[in-house]
């Protein structure tokens, strides 16, 4: 992960913030041809708003916003060429090390996120296993079958369902939701490969996915690693796999005469 460009871009684009507005020189026809404080003050708060999305995207948590400001005033009052060996001697720490201390921090929050999914999903999981009619098969998908459908079951992981389905945290809130959707089994998570062939067509089931069938030690898009996920899924239509049947070779052409 390289974050020195993003970092010295957005450190030089905050300095209103970090800095207060220097003094302005300039005669007073070029002066009123700034930007007036309202327009200041907006524009310092979007950049600060661009850089916290930036911040909560990379699952910082929590930091130390002194420091931040601090870092940012400590470079716009840096004097020399950024290109000399003496230039970062200034900072408290040296710039150059940013991409070591941030992969190390990053790295940090990872194996810390990980580690309270994880927590976290073995209780939920522990938790709804405790209703009536629950299940868990071996792999470790809890799960409750509402209407179990007919008999026309996904059996290879090629065939292709059609859903309706809602995707939650276990907190409740939704991640996502799809009416009428089709999936060929071997082109989803584990946890749907296997999940869906425990009922038939017009059948229901709640799925409570561990995050290592789930999106595992990355997640994606919202999700986080190894984060246990539920899906509440109704199966409206099993398509089986058909195995396509080769075409017959054609008989090589006869040479003229």
């Amino acid at each position: 992960m390289r974050f020195s460009k993003i970092i010295a871009t957005l450190s030089a684009a905050v300095l209103v913030v970090a800095c207060g507005s220097p003094a302005q020189e300039g005669s007073k026809d070029t002066l009123a041809l700034l930007p007036s404080s309202s327009q200041i003050d907006s524009a310092s708060y979007l950049i600060g708003v661009n850089f916290g999305s930036w911040i909560k995207g990379n699952n910082f948590g929590e930091l130390n916003y002194s420091q931040i400001v601090k870092g940012m005033k400590d470079w716009m009052k840096a004097e020399g060429n950024p290109q000399d060996s003496t230039f970062f001697t200034q900072f408290k720490i040296d710039p150059n090390e940013m991409n070591t201390v941030l992969d190390n921090f990053v790295q940090k929050r990872r194996a810390y996120s990980k580690a309270l999914n994880e927590e976290k999903g073995a209780a939920y999981v522990a938790e709804f296993l405790k209703e009536e009619g629950t299940q868990q098969t071996e792999s470790g998908i809890a799960y409750k079958i509402i209407e179990p459908g007919n008999d026309v079951k996904a059996v290879s992981d090629k065939d292709t369902v059609w859903v309706n389905y809602k995707g939650t945290h276990i907190d409740g809130s939704t991640f996502d939701e799809n009416d009428d959707i089709n999936f060929s089994l071997n082109h989803v998570i584990k946890g749907w490969t296997e999940g869906m062939k425990l009922v038939g067509e017009g059948g229901h089931v709640i799925l409570v996915i561990p995050g290592e069938l789930a999106y595992g030690e990355y997640g994606n898009r919202g999700i986080g690693p190894n984060e246990t996920l539920v899906f509440d899924v109704t199966l409206n239509k099993v398509g089986a796999y058909v195995e396509p049947v080769a075409a017959p070779e054609k008989p090589a052409k006869k040479g003229r005469k």
